[in-house]
């Protein structure tokens, strides 16, 4: 979601933007399933759904990392941690109560990262929320030591300007350092630590010998001139980025930044250049990005009304609310087409694109991504021109009406893996001639803003 519920920044901008959006239905409203049940196309299966611990089942499951045998799972109220060894019996090893939205996880050896973006009193776990406005009011990033996966140890914060909504994890050029690439919005001159112009992101360097040295090394300003502002039809105008998501070997990076589409050059790790700028008329929030294999095409995905609106309705139609897919081309982004979900959602469905990554199928381009209440959907993007889903998993609507849905959907090592609001993790599996060959490729650790070439996977 990009707005965060910040106390005292930005409020109700995702329940009017909902609001303005919701009165749409859908003209297929009979194919709805029941609410709660699972359907899928022919080729996709639901294989397991773990519940979250008690300690976080009234908030909200976020973004996802995997390592080895485990997935970590960011919730609003702190993170999970799965033991995946066998998918089908996925069970939580552990959980971490340390609240502070949206708590967005990357992980890297014996360190998990999470992203801070609701002010709170002080950086300590059980600090209490606060205005953003008061001037000791901490956000930013936490540390935690993962080596004992029963007991994570939270061992350093880091304040970052206007918090920090996501991360991105950077591999350094030398094997000493990872660095994070933090994004953040919503100044306000009455924010002490974050104030306009917010044009840039920051950037933590992480020693990794000796990580409680973490520390913002540089701020880069990727909209010297401004960002997108005055665009009809933005949630929000551009100040910043929402997500990062970096193409480490091939010294690339794409930025969605609220209501700009950049390319980076991040040769210079402590110093990205942005190299390629687009807008869209169709896009209200330019929310997360993935490339292809080869480096060469860009999914970028709009995030309309926030990820609380009923978006993946007839009257919203199949451009808004969508993924579009451009071709780097001469250091350009050339847009080719856009993708939306077919099946309609009900009125009161949260649905609009949200988090996916690459299904590992050497020479083609297939994607999985989540939806919200429009469940996951694998998508054949080898022609840009001409993108098609080959296989998707839903629920019906939330029994009580309430937001929900699948945050982000990822591929690793075989099975699928869905977020979900609130039901915990789902395990899914495709089973298809166009992503068998997937099934091959191990991975050691997937961070999906981390992206890395099949090839390299495999020499690995």
């Amino acid at each position: 979601m990009p707005v965060p519920r910040r106390i005292g920044r930005i409020p109700a901008v995702v329940a009017v933007a909902a609001a303005m959006l919701m009165p749409a239905t859908s003209g297929r409203a009979t194919g709805i399933p029941p609410p709660g049940q699972i359907v899928t196309s022919p080729n996709v299966a639901h294989v397991a759904g773990v519940p979250p611990p008690a300690g976080l089942r009234e908030t909200t499951n976020t973004d996802m990392a995997f390592q080895g045998d485990y997935a970590y799972v960011g919730n609003y109220g702190g993170f999970s941690i799965y033991d995946i060894h066998d998918p089908g019996r996925a069970r939580i090893v552990s959980s971490v109560i340390c609240p502070g939205g949206q708590m967005d996880v990357s992980v890297y050896g014996d360190l998990l990262f999470a992203a801070v973006d609701f002010p709170r009193r002080n950086d300590a776990c059980g600090s209490a929320p606060q205005r953003a406005s008061a001037k000791e009011s901490w956000e930013g990033i936490r540390i935690f030591d993962i080596s004992d996966k029963k007991s994570p140890k939270y061992i350093k914060a880091v304040r970052t300007d206007c918090g920090a909504h996501t991360l991105t994890l950077v591999p350094g050029k030398s094997r000493g350092s990872v660095y994070l690439y933090v994004s953040s919005y919503g100044p306000s001159a009455s924010f002490p630590g974050c104030r306009p112009p917010h044009d840039k992101i920051s950037i933590v360097k992480v020693p990794l010998d000796d990580p409680v040295d973490a520390a913002v090394i540089a701020t880069p300003v990727l909209f010297p001139g401004g960002g997108n502002e005055t665009q009809p039809g933005l949630l929000l105008p551009t100040s910043g980025c929402h997500d990062i998501t970096v193409f480490p070997e091939r010294d690339i990076a794409a930025g969605a930044c609220m209501g700009d589409g950049l390319l980076m050059d991040i040769s210079d790790r402590e110093n990205p250049v942005v190299t390629a700028r687009v807008t869209d008329p169709n896009f209200a929030f330019w929310h997360s990005a993935t490339f292809d294999d080869a480096g060469t095409k860009v999914v970028f995905v709009d995030e309309l009304g926030g990820g609380g609106a009923a978006t993946c309705t007839e009257a919203i139609g199949p451009k808004r609310g969508a993924d579009a897919y451009y071709d780097i081309v001469d250091g350009r982004l050339v847009f080719r087409s856009y993708f939306k979900i077919s099946r309609y959602q009900a009125a009161t469905e949260n649905c609009v694109a949200h988090n996916g990554s690459l299904i590992p199928v050497e020479g083609r381009d297939i994607m999985v991504q989540a939806w919200y209440q429009g469940g996951v959907s694998v998508v054949d993007f080898t022609d840009s021109a001409r993108p098609r889903e080959i296989g998707f998993f839903e629920r019906g609507p939330e029994p009580d009406g309430r937001p929900g849905g699948i945050w982000s959907a990822y591929y690793y090592n075989g099975y699928i893996y869905g977020s979900d609001f609130h039901r915990g993790l789902d395990v899914i599996e495709i089973d298809d001639p166009r992503t068998d060959p997937a099934r091959r490729v191990r991975l050691d650790r997937l961070n999906a803003q981390t992206q890395a070439s099949y090839r390299r996977v495999h020499d690995h």
